[in-house]
């Protein structure tokens, strides 16, 4: 086996939200009666691609830290600067850009001729085909070519893009919210680069493992706390620095999860971080990272709870509610342990209408 840190692996999510890049989205799902945007996929799964990297000890580097879009020719001139060892962006398919639901389905990965590296490129993308398959339960469409795509034909190393899914499929469409579902992604991919460079894939690691950081610690284990925060909402360089900045949105989170707010990452911000242990009873007046969690579940099964921003308000009650109606639990609106083994499976929820 090789040594995970002598690799340099980079993260891409294709797209960008605030604002959503025009067009890539879901037809309006019903129900809710809106669009999920490709990139409320993509940038999650890449993190969770990226957290995954850091527990199997890789050093990785974030190409696009920003919320919004950023051009390909600067996303390359990044990744050419930093020469790293591979590259795997996330994206999610559409069947002929339709508005419209079709049966097209599945995941797929990419990879480009034009790469000056495609025949390695070639086996990044199988490798990376076969770990979502580990992963997922969609059906594997296998690996194909894409010509005349930036982060693929002009980068100076191998390079794959993963397909995650069909937008314009029902079904899979709402997966893309689901954060177990994006998890099992970037898992996946990593899983993949594991396997290309003949790497041990560490699937898991106890907050209990993880040391206490703060104001001038560097390192990947900060780089590691830069991609949890970011998955949250934050937009951080992912240097490995742990700056004023980081300081700030430390202090944020810490605020919004009845922590202690001191900007310090001990035992228990490690494990609100990473959501390890029982999920917790919540009700209307919670908030924070669990409120969020429950909310993109509601929201990957069509239940309206308005904006998914970790506040347990009169929305989330009411689609919690509905959600319990349907699934045969007491509709009280509180997420208990018989809610939360309902509502946690990945796929199911409301049908086409």
């Amino acid at each position: 086996m090789a040594n995970a840190e002598q690799f340099y692996i980079g993260g891409n999510d294709e797209h960008g939200m605030n604002p959503p890049t025009a067009g890539k989205r879901t037809p309006t799902m019903p129900y809710i009666n809106r669009s999920f945007y490709e990139n409320e996929f993509n940038r999650p799964a890449k993190y969770y691609f990226l957290i995954a990297c850091l527990r199997s000890d890789f050093n990785v580097y974030d190409i696009k830290p920003e919320i919004t879009d950023v051009s390909i020719s600067q996303r390359v001139t990044r990744a050419v600067r930093q020469r790293l060892t591979c590259i795997l962006t996330y994206a999610y398919n559409a069947a002929n850009n339709s508005n419209t639901f079709s049966s097209a389905g599945g995941h797929k990965v990419y990879f480009s001729r034009e790469n000056s590296y495609a025949n390695s490129s070639r086996l990044l993308a199988y490798d990376v085909s076969n770990g979502l398959a580990s992963e997922t339960d969609i059906r594997n469409l296998g690996v194909g070519t894409l010509t005349e795509v930036g982060m693929l034909r002009s980068v100076n190393c191998p390079a794959a893009l993963a397909e995650c899914g069909f937008m314009t499929n029902f079904e899979e469409a709402k997966l893309m919210i689901d954060p177990d579902y994006q998890r099992d992604c970037g898992d996946g991919g990593c899983i993949g680069v594991c396997n290309y460079l003949d790497v041990d894939y560490v699937d898991s690691i106890s907050y209990t493992e993880m040391p206490t950081i703060r104001t001038g610690t560097r390192g990947n284990v900060v780089k590691l706390l830069q991609c949890y925060l970011n998955l949250y909402g934050e937009a951080l360089s992912v240097d490995g620095v742990f700056g004023n900045g980081t300081r700030e949105a430390v202090l944020r989170f810490q605020r919004n999860n009845g922590l202690v707010a001191d900007g310090i990452v001990g035992r228990n911000t490690w494990r609100t971080l990473m959501r390890q242990g029982d999920l917790p009873l919540l009700r209307q007046g919670s908030r924070g990272v669990y409120v969020l969690y429950l909310q993109h579940k509601l929201l990957s099964k069509l239940y309206p709870v308005g904006t998914a921003d970790g506040i347990f308000g009169a929305n989330t009650t009411r689609a919690l509610k509905e959600f319990q109606q349907e699934n045969g639990l007491v509709p009280d609106g509180i997420a208990g342990p018989l809610t939360w083994a309902k509502l946690t499976p990945i796929g199911g929820g409301r049908q086409m209408p």
